[in-house]
C-alpha cells in the first residue's frame, strides 16, 4: 500500500470516528443526519432545532430517540421537502438510524418504539377527469 493510500484510509477512519451519517424520510421530506459523538447542539438547516421547529411537539419528536437510548449527542441535520410535521418525523427516523450505527444494541429499543420503520404512506396522485385523487365532479340530472 502506498503512502497516499494509507493517508486516504486514515482520513476516512477519522471521519467515521467523528460522526455517524443516516438518511430519514417521511412522505416527501428527506432528512440527512450527521450524529456527532461529542455532546453538542442539534442544528437543523443551520439553525437550532428549537428555533426551526416552533411547536414543542415537533421539538419532542426530534429528541425522543435520544431520550429512549439515554444519550446526549450533537447533530447536524439537513432537511428538505414536505411539511413541517413530515420534516420532524423524517429527522426522528434519521436520528434513530444513526443511533443504530453508533451502537447496535440500541436497535431493539428503537424498533420497539417504531422509530426505525419508514412510514410508507404517501399522498395519492390526482387522476385525470377528477377534481382530486378520488373526488369526482358534481353530477346533476337536470
Amino acid at each position: 500500500m502506498t503512502t497516499d493510500a494509507k493517508k486516504t484510509t486514515k482520513k476516512i477512519e477519522d471521519i467515521k470516528e467523528r460522526y455517524f451519517y443516516a438518511r430519514g424520510a417521511r412522505k416527501t421530506a428527506i432528512a440527512r443526519v450527521k450524529l456527532f459523538i461529542k455532546k453538542g447542539p442539534i442544528m437543523v438547516n443551520g439553525k437550532d432545532y428549537k428555533s426551526y421547529f416552533a411547536v414543542p411537539n415537533h421539538q419532542r419528536l426530534i429528541t425522543v430517540p435520544l431520550e429512549v437510548v439515554k444519550q446526549d449527542l450533537g447533530a447536524t441535520i439537513t432537511v428538505t421537502g414536505g411539511g413541517i410535521n413530515a420534516q420532524a418525523e423524517a429527522i426522528r427516523h434519521g436520528i434513530a438510524r444513526a443511533l443504530v450505527q453508533f451502537n447496535e444494541t440500541f436497535k431493539k429499543r428503537l424498533r420497539k418504539e417504531g422509530f426505525l420503520t419508514r412510514d410508507p404512506r404517501m399522498v395519492e396522485r390526482k387522476k385525470y377527469g377528477l377534481r382530486k385523487a378520488r373526488r369526482a365532479p358534481q353530477w346533476a340530472k337536470r
